[in-house]
Order: C-alpha cells, then sequence, then structure tokens
C-alpha cells in the first residue's frame, strides 16, 4: 500500500532519449539522428522503424537542443504590457489569443506567453528570449505612438508582425473619401501599403472607419453631445479613435466641447468613474461610446442607479461587442468583429515572414456596428 505523499515524493518519468531508440530499434545512435532529422544517411526501412519506435517511446525533440543547433524552436511569443487586473475581464484577448492558437497549433508551433508590467519589461523579455533562442518570431500587440519595440527587433534580427498597427499614410484630409461598397458586393482589394517599420509586417484594423460608422449612426440619431470613453492613453489604436472623432465632429460641425475622449484604463472600474463624471456635468452627453464591452456595461450601470434610462436619456455604444453586449438589458449596439479571424490573419502573416514571405502591411475586416436597444433619438434640449 502506498504510503501518504509517497506518490508527490516519487520521481518523474524519464524522458525517452536518442539512446533509448537505438536500443530498441537495433541501430545506431548516428543513425536515429539521420531518421528523426530526415537527412539522408539511412534506408527507408530504417527510417520507418526509427520513427515508429520513437512514436512507441513518445519522444519529442528537445527544443533547446534544437535552437541550439540552429534548428527552429517551434515556439512564438506574445508579450502584454498592461495591467493585469484589465485582462481577466475584457474578451478581446482571450478571443485574439484563440485565432492565433488554432493557426500555430496546426503546425505544431507552441505559444509563448507572458505578462508584464510594463514596456521596458516587455522589451528585456525580447532580448532575453532572442539569447536565449527561445522563440522564432513574435507578435507585438498594444502597439504604442511612441514605441521602441520594432526598432528592437529590427535590431535583434527576430521575426515580428505588429498587430493592430497603422496603415501607411492615407489620402490628404481634404480629399473625398472613396465610396464604401453597397450592401451585398464585395469590398474593392486594398492597395498594398508600405510596412509603418521597414523591417517588420503589420496587420491593422481601420479605427478611423470604424469610428466614422459609430458618429454615423449616433449623428443619424439626432446625438450632438458624445463622449468617447477611450482605453489606455499611449496606445496607437487610443490615439487613432481619438483623433477620428475629432475629424468626425469637424465634419459635421460639432462643437469640440461637446464632443470628444477621456481615457481610461479599460477597466470596469475606470469606465464607471468616468461615466459618473460626465453624468455629473452640467451639460450630459446624450451618447457615450466605450472603448471595450466591459466598460459599457458599467456604464450602463452607472446609469441604471442613477434613474437614467437607457436609450431614454442616454444612448451607448460598446467598441467590442461580446456576451456581455447582447445579455445585458438592454442589449448594447456595438461594433460587430470578426476577433479570432484578426488573430488568425496575424499568426499565418508570421509564419509567412518565417517562411520567407515578404514584409507587408496586411488590412483586417472591417467591423460592422450592430444597432441593438441601447440607442436611439435623444430626448429634447
Amino acid at each position: 500500500m502506498t504510503a501518504p505523499g509517497e506518490a508527490a515524493r516519487r520521481k518523474p518519468a524519464r524522458r525517452p532519449t536518442i539512446k533509448d531508440i537505438a536500443r530498441r530499434a537495433g541501430v545506431s545512435e548516428s543513425a536515429v539522428s539521420f531518421a528523426l532529422n530526415d537527412r539522408p544517411g539511412v534506408s527507408q526501412d530504417t527510417r520507418a522503424r526509427v520513427r515508429r519506435v520513437a512514436e512507441e517511446l513518445g519522444w519529442q525533440a528537445n527544443s533547446a537542443a534544437r535552437a541550439l543547433s540552429g534548428e527552429r524552436a517551434g515556439a512564438m511569443g506574445l508579450v502584454l504590457a498592461r495591467p493585469a487586473q484589465t485582462l481577466g475581464v475584457e474578451s478581446f484577448f482571450l478571443q485574439l489569443v484563440s485565432g492565433i492558437q488554432e493557426v500555430l497549433s496546426a503546425r505544431q508551433i507552441a505559444l509563448l506567453f507572458q505578462v508584464v508590467e510594463d514596456l521596458d519589461t516587455e522589451c528585456a523579455l525580447y532580448r532575453r528570449w532572442w539569447a536565449e533562442r527561445r522563440v522564432d518570431g513574435v507578435l507585438v500587440v498594444d502597439p504604442r505612438t511612441d514605441d521602441p519595440r520594432p526598432e528592437l527587433l529590427a535590431a535583434l534580427g527576430l521575426p515580428a508582425v505588429v498587430v493592430g498597427g497603422s496603415a501607411a499614410p492615407g489620402p490628404d484630409p481634404g480629399e473625398p473619401a472613396a465610396a464604401e461598397p453597397a450592401a451585398g458586393e464585395p469590398a474593392a482589394a486594398e492597395p498594398a501599403a508600405t510596412p509603418p517599420h521597414p523591417l517588420l509586417s503589420t496587420v491593422w484594423a481601420d479605427d478611423a472607419k470604424a469610428m466614422a460608422r459609430i458618429l454615423d449612426h449616433l449623428y443619424g440619431l439626432g446625438h450632438r453631445r458624445i463622449v468617447h470613453i477611450a482605453g489606455l492613453p499611449g496606445l496607437a489604436h487610443t490615439a487613432r479613435r481619438i483623433q477620428s472623432l475629432r475629424t468626425e465632429a469637424d465634419r459635421r460641425g460639432l462643437d469640440r466641447r461637446q464632443v470628444h475622449s477621456v481615457t481610461t484604463d479599460y477597466s470596469d472600474a475606470e469606465g464607471a468613474e468616468a461615466t459618473r463624471r460626465l453624468l455629473d456635468a452640467a451639460r450630459p452627453p446624450t451618447a457615450i461610446v466605450y472603448d471595450n464591452d466591459v466598460m459599457a456595461v458599467a456604464g450602463a450601470s452607472v446609469a441604471a442607479g442613477r434613474g437614467i434610462p437607457v436609450p431614454g436619456a442616454l444612448s451607448i455604444v460598446a467598441w467590442d461587442d461580446s456576451a456581455l453586449c447582447r445579455v445585458t438589458h438592454p442589449r448594447l449596439t456595438a461594433l460587430v468583429r470578426d476577433t479570432p479571424g484578426f488573430g488568425r490573419l496575424a499568426a499565418q502573416e508570421l509564419l509567412a515572414v518565417l517562411d520567407g514571405g515578404p514584409l507587408r502591411t496586411v488590412q483586417g475586416e472591417l467591423p460592422h456596428l450592430e444597432a441593438r436597444e441601447s440607442t436611439a433619438t435623444p430626448p429634447p434640449g
């Protein structure tokens, strides 16, 4: 009978080695190495026997040893430098990672994921991964307006794809915008663009057009006091959304004192606090756009606690749709986009770079706005 705790003190099972395979298959260790690495020097029968034995023993290549020999590590890196408390409640990154993992797992490539406290720590981690050959490439998220990571990764020669970066410079703001395709018509192919950094590929989303769609909806309903509760300051997509709101307000002749943005850390707590401040103003907004679903639900809760009907007195829009938006009462109007698909696109682009493909900028699908019960005509006054 096994004594209590004895199982916990047992030594872990020994991993099979090339020597074990050679002994079981009745060949030399060098023959095993040739067979497992698909090199010439052994017959097809020997190669098949060695691989069958390796599978029976559960042998796997040592990724560290493979990296030291110049082979790929078989892993990609993803680092998040965000407040840890904001990650557990936000569905965006979970969906993004699920899309990334779907592509990588099909190639039997691992995803090395780590959360760090700041950008300096993230850069230090890239240097360590590069020195230890821990990853073959990295996916860089949350691009900054002043971002040291592309230059660092290019200097290290570590393949990378920036996820959510900006596109190449577009047409002059004074030029007329291209017409969007009618419903049911395919979108025109995006022209090839120069990567924002000459040594990195980028997968990006058009935040400016997404914000324009939100403003089209709210302005069409009659809203003229619209506030955008944004995410973290310093992020490139936060800056783009804020700038797009200003541009769309100016285009419609709206007062920037009544149409503006405030930044937060994406958390429900800061989303709720920002909502309270806005509703305490002498002329509160009639519509609020939140940069994620969690803040939108928190804002709706604040309004309900004050007896402010949604959408009777306040319209609410969430930037990212989720189950939260669909089960809240009233259901929240939200931008709907294929976030797992965006993750798949990013992973495919990184694999293409590793396979020798060209560096490029690739645009993800433009989200559409799904109007639900949380937006309506504003009250008079």
